[in-house]
């Protein structure tokens, strides 16, 4: 299936409805993600848990900044564009505040040789992300495609994205614990910083809201591709 054309949305389909639930999942599940990464992490020492559970946060507000929009679509109404770019400008610098964290704590661990414990929930906890993000993401744009919403697919690019950071920090953790690779989680924490400043650069040129009959918004290219 191709990305949506420059036509106007359909918001009254049962397309734009599964689209409302899935953005309302995404918030649910992230919230619960975020708040067991972050406890954690931080009973193991594992920045990348801990940033990965941060990360989750941040993905709330953004998620609830495109759920606000759609639910403002589908109503009829206009959203209000200025308070919905501040929200993305103040979420970009949450990004780069957190991509600022895991570097310098991991860079702190690198040198000190400290050496987180061993995260079983951790490991669950992502293991769990590897099969529900890219579920979401498939259904997120299926349903974007279909009801012709460039804000959708780009919000479905944004939750493949968070599958790929799920990889990654459940790749460290389970490797730390194989083969007890102290460098690893650090290493995994840069990954993480990484991945949030491209998220927190999108953010702040407002590409997640980007009006859905705008030419210049071309599909996943200029609406969050790779998020």
């Amino acid at each position: 299936m191709s990305a949506p054309s420059s036509a106007v949305p359909d918001v009254t389909g049962p397309a734009a409805r599964r689209a409302v639930r899935y953005a309302r999942f995404t918030i649910g599940y992230n919230v619960i993600e975020g708040i067991i990464a972050v406890a954690a992490g931080s009973v193991a020492g594992a920045v990348s848990l801990i940033g990965f559970g941060v990360d989750s946060g941040i993905e709330v507000a953004a998620a609830t900044v495109v759920l606000v929009r759609l639910l403002a679509e589908i109503k009829g109404g206009e959203p209000d564009e200025a308070k919905e770019r501040r929200a993305l400008k103040f979420i970009a610098l949450t990004f780069f505040a957190l991509a600022l964290y895991v570097t310098v704590e991991g860079i702190r661990d690198l040198i000190t040789g400290e050496s987180p414990d061993t995260s079983m929930v951790g490991i669950v906890l992502t293991g769990a992300s590897i099969v529900i993000m890219p579920w979401l993401a498939r259904a997120k744009r299926m349903a974007g495609l279909e009801m012709n919403s460039r804000l959708v697919v780009a919000d479905a690019a944004e939750t493949r994205l968070c599958a790929w950071l799920s990889v990654s920090t459940f790749a460290g953790l389970v490797a730390f614990a194989i083969w007890g690779w102290t460098w690893i989680d650090p290493v995994a924490g840069f990954v993480i910083a990484a991945f949030a400043i491209m998220e927190g650069k999108e953010a702040w040129e407002g590409e997640l809201v980007c009006d859905d009959d705008d030419d210049d918004c071309d599909g996943d290219a200029a609406c969050g591709q790779g998020r």
